[in-house]
């Protein structure tokens, strides 16, 4: 098998997802969540906060939560969406996406209830793929309107990255772009640094950023890369982290091409000791990106469908071991 489902003593089920070549994941029915991402050498590639123990009915900080229907603070909802707070159920009949051949994945689905009916008047089917490779995790989301009326919404998956130590991080693909600085200001400048590091409070909104995105980790000489597309013919992405995140929208279908933008954000130790579900130290070790629709809404029409994309892809070195071009990285794919 696969995958299997079990649950813990707090009564929540989870999917183990594994892999030949030896990588796993844990994904939780509550919120349809990764909570954790393995390597073939067993080393864990996500962040789970050290007090984020799983509750019922509470998510916890750290993993993939997916934001639906709202992601920010647009709209009625609650900020980041009730998806995550919510008991999804395998997906027994993933149409229309052909069912896949590779023996690590699993779909999973989260339809509209009377409850959510009463906070967001829409019915919808969401939708959600995972599949694990050797060094590999995709995520397929689908929203699906089954409701009579057109609906609007915002979307974002969001990944916790285990990293060795926020100030030996550096984020690659966003050297020579314009961004306003929000520490001045929101004054417009120019980055002049070949990456994106960290030593202290950055709050940035790059513009125009591309579709591919490198963080590299010196001390566990590894590179994340986060690829996302949307599919069939729509594209944005938001990456976030409690230390950095960056925006990046395109065209999106047929409607009109909004700004592409990135933003980094790095609030340090002061700020990071504020959140009640966030360990005083957890700020040095957690590097969160995010893919997502985020200010300009996703429209469907009754049974329309849209579909995104996310790939993480983990490379076994870094600028500390001198075997990684970034270039290479951001080509990878």
């Amino acid at each position: 098998m696969p995958w299997s489902v079990v649950n813990d003593g707090d009564g929540l089920p989870r999917i183990i997802l594994t892999e030949p070549a030896g990588s796993s994941a844990v994904i939780s029915l509550y919120g349809g969540q990764v909570n954790s991402w393995k390597n073939k050498k067993r080393e864990e590639l996500l962040f789970v906060s050290a007090k984020g123990i799983a509750k019922s009915h509470k998510p916890i900080r750290g993993g993939i939560p997916i934001c639906f229907p709202q992601f920010g603070n647009l709209g009625s909802p609650e900020r980041i969406g009730f998806a995550r707070n919510r008991l999804w159920e395998l997906d027994t009949c993933p149409s229309p996406l052909p069912r896949s051949n590779d023996q690590s994945s699993v779909d999973l689905i989260l339809k509209s209830t009377s409850e959510d009916l009463k906070t967001w008047p829409h019915s919808f089917e969401l939708r959600l793929r995972v599949i694990l490779s050797p060094s590999k995790l995709t995520l397929i989301p689908r929203v699906r309107n089954t409701s009579s009326k057109p609906f609007s919404f915002t979307f974002a998956i969001r990944n916790h990255i285990s990293i060795s130590d926020v100030s030996e991080v550096r984020v690659e693909g966003l050297e020579t772009l314009d961004y306003f600085d929000n520490l001045e200001s929101g004054e417009r400048f120019t980055e002049q640094a070949d990456a994106v590091t960290f030593d202290g409070e950055v709050d940035r909104v790059y513009l125009r950023t591309p579709t591919k995105i490198a963080i590299i980790d010196h001390e566990k000489k590894r590179t994340l890369v986060l690829r996302k597309e949307w599919l069939p013919d729509a594209g944005c992405c938001l990456v976030y982290a409690f230390l950095c995140h960056i925006y990046d929208f395109k065209v999106i279908n047929k409607f009109d091409i909004i700004l592409m933008q990135a933003g980094v954000w790095n609030p340090w130790e002061k700020k990071a000791k504020g959140s009640p579900d966030f360990g005083d130290e957890d700020y040095k070790s957690m590097l969160c990106i995010d893919s997502a629709f985020a200010e300009s809404p996703i429209v469907l029409k009754p049974l329309e469908e849209w579909t995104g994309y996310q790939e993480l892809c983990s490379v076994s070195s870094s600028y500390a071991s001198g075997q990684l071009d970034p270039r290479k990285v951001l080509s990878l794919g």
